[in-house]
């Protein structure tokens, strides 16, 4: 990904463009502050002392990353073996089975916390002893492109943090957001269904402050500079360990004001755009990812206008990928994509089927009618999936997200077909590796890890259900077994990714086109920035044989054209192109 400029000179010496920009930004989220002062204090904070930066800021390019870029998606510890620190085990598991298949990795939260596995930290400047220090962390950083989490929205209730504002302390005593009970909060936006605030006893009183997500994780108040300058100061400690990808988690809910929806409000968009500035300026190639699963139109303004994140998470993308596998039609899967913008230039999709996290719903909104949304959510739960409710403005519950692991979400289609399950599977992986973007896997998906009721039985949380943790040696004894689930997933996945990334056809910004095919196949034509290789790639989703004209994908006559997934030379005129169910062709005129 992005490379770095040797030309630098001390952060102190700013270039007006730099610095008049940095002006704007602190006039439209502190306009009562002083601007010369708190402008200091932001520099002061990212280069401490006489650290270097650039000249001139980053030019947008489609020169930070290529059709080599791909992600793991792990927790420190989703790999154990009860003697070895679990990311010297994850480290190992790169090594040994993901070299030369994914450059780069996204460990989750890895700092001391108390719930949310992880996402409720206690301390930012601190590596959880249970899982290694920054010694291990810059290890991994340094054979691969790292991702970190900056958990910007909330801090853990019993973290020093949040100790120090109950007992009045300074700073802290300003940090959380606090919210009079009696106040109309009806139109925040909630992605879940506990009471939004939570009373506390404060050394100057009884006070309610605010929890968007669970009353163990208090909301900041980004309305004091003070909490910005901190994770600001936090950012640097990341990339000095040898971070250069930063996850924006929850970025969407940052900024609060009573009477509104409290989310994507145009500070919150401000202040993305000056963590941006503060990136395109840092000597080391840092980039920015936002974490937002709302729908596509809230979610595409992260771009901002090519200034604030380099990388948005496709959300849309698992519940229409997911739905497309069960019902056997790519028809909302087509439609969603024909309307996706291109990514503009210097910026790039992020496309993953599962997460951590649960399938979300939200970002089919507008785009699954209410009867396929309910179709999905039914094939899911009978393949033992749950779901997890949120409450809407008008006060009701509906679901928020879909807690399965993506191997047994497509164990079963609509129609209750449960033949084809590896063969399902495989095809929603390589189509989210074909897509305009970079392609991100979750450790999970990539084993075919089944879905973990024991995990949700004991926690009581839904989430548990993908978040197994694997016993290192019993994993790798299923990978060495090449009739193992895990070795055959994995290893075709593998042998996919590796054709993928000799692709210049797939670099994350080449050309898209989505194709008009039987709506039980997915199509898009991918071509090259230079021009010189084109891709059809086409995707069965349905459990039907399927045929396709190779005049319907215009097929230029004379061009030697090659399935790059099968070997198979593909006639221009000829007999029609066959795809077997949930068979995938990467149709190529450069093999």
């Amino acid at each position: 990904m992005l490379a770095s400029d040797p030309q630098t000179e001390p952060a102190h010496r700013m270039s007006l463009s730099f610095e008049a920009r940095l002006h704007d930004l602190i006039a439209a989220i502190y306009p009562r502050a002083d601007r010369a002062d708190l402008a200091a204090r932001i520099t002061q904070a990212f280069w401490p002392g006489e650290r270097p930066r650039r000249r001139r800021a980053r030019v947008p390019s489609n020169n930070f990353w290529s059709e080599k870029d791909a992600l793991l998606i792990t927790y420190g510890n989703s790999i154990v073996d009860g003697v070895h620190k679990p990311l010297d085990l994850l480290r190992d598991f790169l090594h040994r089975n993901l070299r030369g298949t994914v450059d780069g990795v996204h460990i989750l939260p890895f700092f001391p916390f108390t719930s949310d596995d992880g996402f409720a930290v206690t301390d930012y400047r601190a590596v959880n002893p249970t899982l290694g220090d920054w010694s291990d962390i810059r290890r991994i950083a340094a054979e691969f492109k790292l991702m970190s989490d900056l958990v910007l929205n909330h801090v853990s209730s019993q973290g020093p943090w949040f100790t120090a504002y109950l007992q009045g302390h300074s700073p802290y005593d300003r940090f959380f957001m606090e919210a009079d009970p009696g106040e109309d909060l009806s139109l925040v936006v909630r992605p879940r269904t506990h009471p939004l605030l939570r009373r506390v006893e404060t050394a100057a009183g009884p006070a309610h402050v605010w929890c968007t997500f669970s009353h163990d994780q208090i909301d900041l108040d980004f309305r004091n500079p003070e909490v910005l300058l901190e994770f600001l100061a936090i950012m640097r400690l990341h990339i000095d360990n040898g971070v250069r990808i930063l996850r924006l988690d929850a970025v969407a809910f940052l900024w609060k004001v009573v009477g509104t929806p409290c989310i994507h409000l145009p500070e919150t968009h401000a202040i993305v755009r000056l963590m941006r500035l503060l990136c395109d300026y840092a000597v080391e190639p840092v980039i920015l990812v936002t974490e937002t699963n709302v729908p596509k139109a809230e979610n595409l303004s992260y771009f901002g206008n090519r200034n604030e994140a380099h990388v948005v998470y496709n959300f849309s993308l698992p519940p229409l990928l997911l739905h497309a596998l069960q019902s056997g039609t790519a028809r909302y899967l087509i439609r969603w994509q024909q309307g996706m913008p291109p990514a503009q230039l210097g910026c790039a999709y992020l496309n993953f089927s599962a997460s951590h996290d649960g399938i979300g719903m939200r970002p089919a909104e507008g785009i699954l009618p209410p009867e396929e949304v309910a179709r999905s959510i039914d094939c899911a739960t009978g393949q033992g999936g749950l779901v997890s409710m949120r409450t809407a403005p008008d006060r009701s519950e509906t679901p928020y997200e879909i807690n399965i692991t993506w191997f047994d979400a497509m164990g079963a289609t609509c129609a209750g077909e449960t033949a084809h399950h590896m063969e399902r599977f495989l095809c929603s992986q390589t189509i989210v590796m074909a897509l305009e973007g970079i392609p991100a896997f979750y450790i999970h998906a990539l084993l075919a890890t089944g879905n973990d009721h024991a995990g949700v039985q004991k926690t009581g949380v839904a989430r548990a259900i993908n978040r197994h943790r694997w016993h290192y040696p019993d994993l790798q004894t299923r990978l060495d077994d090449p009739e193992s689930r895990q070795a055959r997933a994995l290893g075709e996945l593998r042998r996919r990714m590796g054709v993928r990334r000799r692709q210049p056809a797939f670099h994350p910004n080449a050309t898209q086109f989505t194709l008009q095919l039987d709506e039980r196949v997915f199509g898009l034509w991918r071509q090259s920035l230079d021009r010189g290789q084109s891709v059809f790639a086409l995707h069965n989703v349905s459990g039907e044989t399927v045929e396709i004209e190779p005049s319907a994908i215009n097929l230029i006559d004379g061009e030697d054209w090659c399935d790059l997934l099968s070997g198979e030379r593909i006639a221009s005129v000829g007999p029609a192109i066959r795809l077997a169910p949930y068979q995938c062709r990467w149709i190529s005129n450069r093999g």
